[in-house]
């Protein structure tokens, strides 16, 4: 027999994140990535050129753009340098969240006229805005508090309701006046499809339903001659976007403030983005890596501003493959970065994406900005609109963006320097939550700045939060952590707290701080899922306030056996009851299947998840108890939501 070397001390502790897959495997894996984030990453430059009415070379020529500039964008952020990129396995791409406001920059800039005239002063916008990222990332988190959920939600939501006017208009091919029929059903055959594989298929296949549908889609449209492939016969086999293509950058305050807007709530994303891949990975997330990753996508922003693409940030659907794959390695990514800068040198590549028709485009891009809508809709659900103030910003906000964006000749009215800021209805939404919110909550004395409930139920301020004794303080947030009282003990010693999120923070870095014995302690305080779906509501109430979830409501014997099962051989292998954040899903299959997964880690590597459950759950309290939480737990817990 031949002996079999062991492996040397280094290579024994290289994270997954760090270690080279073979290179067969490597490649195959890439591949699937590029398929994962096509779809995304293509229909961003197919809206601006529609919105603002390209020809099909200039069209090739951005989609081009878009590829090359996305593949080193992921190379900065997973290979990484310096202080760049947060080296994990995040893809980048052209975000949608831009889409709206960059369409309304090109018009402003040739009086609504459209075309390549208007996109120096896009470019110049962009590269402004990506500095701006790049050199706001190490304090990102001091401002994080001005972008609250209730700013977030109302932009996301305002952001899918705008977008889908421009789906509207693929939808009909522009038409002047009744659309072709033949035009509806190729879009709602396209978001027939999209939907169908969703609801059929899991896995991969699910992840790429976008693109089914946009080949699907254009497939047919071929055979029925809607289309046609001769552009790829008249592009040329190779070619480099060169920088500055289009001119010059233009610079406009107007557009550049707009453009910067679109950045912070990108960073928001972001940061909800990395903390999912670090939980996916393993690897604990902290301040320095938030700061690298906004730092990649500024820079890779500033790079689209000068290679003719757009800004970018994390692809949340490729971060969802990982978790899928269970493929952690950074490498993947890199790969599939490499393969998108070969692509983005082919414009033949660019003229197959050009050639589909647009009520195909239309069909899903449907889809897509319906989403976007949905997460709006989703963050606001965790706005207490109870309060007069959150309601007022909501509402205002909604209301002023529906105008613009029904009525978009209003911006005739308000002089040239600022027909930018009230032409697009996403601007016009996002500059009105966050003077509202800052208005509501941050200028003056705050009366109604409420951030706890006493033990009458009245409502207290960070004021009297700051004057409680030690005993004082524990009675009030003692539900916290189920009885347990040491991490509110250590917090109080952090006073005074300038806000919300400063006392959220205190609380969690006491926890993080405690020695082994004590973490554990505090996980074994929680009942596990096995107890739970075996307890009578009485019992329920006793021994956890998170009882109640969809997720566990209905459930059939078969499944409480396999849910005590499983909570069994949880606590059999790791000595810890099984605890998870029901607030995260309304899936009993989910819950499970989760479970089943966390059985596979290490004992050490379960630790920490089990950890982050119960800082999940304290944090859902905290924000249910809290008026003004902070917005960081409320961005990445939609994450987990759909990755985990």
């Amino acid at each position: 027999m031949t002996a079999v070397p062991a492996p040397s001390p280094a290579a024994a502790r290289k994270h997954p994140v760090d270690q080279v897959p073979a290179p067969g495997k490597l490649a195959v894996l890439s591949i699937q990535h590029v398929l994962a984030f096509y779809a995304g990453a293509v229909i961003v430059p197919l809206l601006i050129a529609g919105g603002l009415g390209l020809s099909a070379e200039q069209t090739i020529h951005l989609i081009n753009a878009d590829l090359f500039t996305c593949g080193i964008a992921t190379l900065i952020q997973s290979v990484g340098f310096w202080k760049v990129g947060v080296r994990l396995p995040i893809i980048q791409g052209v975000t949608t969240t831009a889409v709206s406001p960059i369409i309304a920059i090109g018009l402003a800039a040739t009086g609504g006229e459209g075309g390549a005239e208007g996109l120096p002063m896009i470019y110049g916008s962009i590269i402004v805005a990506g500095l701006f990222t790049f050199l706001a990332a190490p304090y990102f988190a001091r401002i994080l508090r001005f972008f609250p959920p209730v700013v977030i939600g109302t932009v996301l939501t305002t952001m899918g309701i705008t977008l889908l006017g421009v789906s509207a208009g693929d939808i009909t091919n522009y038409a002047e006046g009744t659309p072709a029929t033949r035009d509806i059903l190729y879009a709602l055959g396209t978001l027939g499809i999209i939907v169908l594989v969703q609801r059929f298929f899991r896995g991969f296949l699910a992840t790429i339903a976008v693109l089914l549908g946009l080949v699907i889609g254009t497939a047919v449209a071929l055979l029925l001659g809607d289309t046609s492939f001769a552009g790829v016969t008249e592009a040329s086999a190779f070619g480099v976007t060169t920088p500055f293509y289009f001119g010059w950058p233009a610079f406009s305050l107007t557009a550049c403030v707009s453009m910067i807007i679109v950045m912070l709530i990108t960073m928001v994303e972001t940061t909800g983005d990395v903390f999912a891949a670090g939980e996916i990975v393993g690897k604990r997330i902290r301040p320095r890596n938030i700061a690298e990753a906004l730092r990649a996508d500024g820079l890779s922003t500033l790079l689209g501003g000068v290679l003719n693409s757009f800004p970018y940030t994390c692809f949340a659907q490729n971060i969802g493959l990982v978790r899928l794959t269970r493929v952690t390695s950074r490498w993947v990514v890199a790969g599939a970065g490499v393969i998108m800068i070969i692509l983005g040198v082919l414009p033949k590549a660019g003229a197959v994406v050009e050639a589909i028709p647009s009520p195909v485009l239309g069909g899903a891009s449907l889809a897509l900005f319906a989403s976007v809508a949905l997460v709006g809709i989703q963050t606001l659900t965790t706005v207490d609109l109870t309060d007069n103030r959150n309601s007022v910003i909501v509402g205002t906000s909604l209301g002023l963006a529906m105008l613009v964006s029904f009525k978009p000749d209003i911006a005739g009215v308000f002089p040239a320097w600022a027909q930018v800021f009230v032409s697009s209805g996403v601007t016009v939404g996002a500059i009105t939550a966050i003077v509202l919110n800052l208005l509501f909550f941050h200028i003056g004395r705050q009366q109604g700045s409420h951030v706890a409930t006493d033990a009458t139920g009245r409502r207290i301020g960070i004021e009297a939060v700051n004057a409680m004794d030690r005993e004082e303080f524990v009675a009030t947030f003692g539900t916290l952590f189920n009885g347990a009282t040491w991490p509110l003990e250590r917090a109080w010693q952090a006073r005074p707290f300038a806000d919300a999120p400063a006392l959220r923070e205190a609380i969690e870095d006491a926890v993080l701080a405690a020695d082994r014995s004590e973490q554990d302690a505090l996980i074994a305080a929680y009942p596990d899922m096995g107890t739970l779906v075996t307890a009578d509501e009485e019992e329920a109430g006793r021994i956890s306030q998170d009882v109640g979830s969809l997720a566990l409501d209905g459930l059939s014997e078969e499944d409480v056996e396999a849910l005590t099962d499983l909570s069994a051989r949880y606590q059999e292998k790791f000595g810890l009851p099984f605890v998870a954040f029901l607030g995260r899903t309304d899936s009993f299959r989910q819950i499970l299947a989760d479970g089943v997964r966390r059985l596979d880690h290490s004992p050490e590597h379960e630790r920490r998840v089990a950890l982050t459950e119960v800082a999940e759950i304290a944090g859902d309290r905290f924000s249910i108890m809290v008026a003004d939480a902070n917005p960081i737990g409320s961005a990445w817990a939609r994450k987990f939501e759909s990755l985990r």
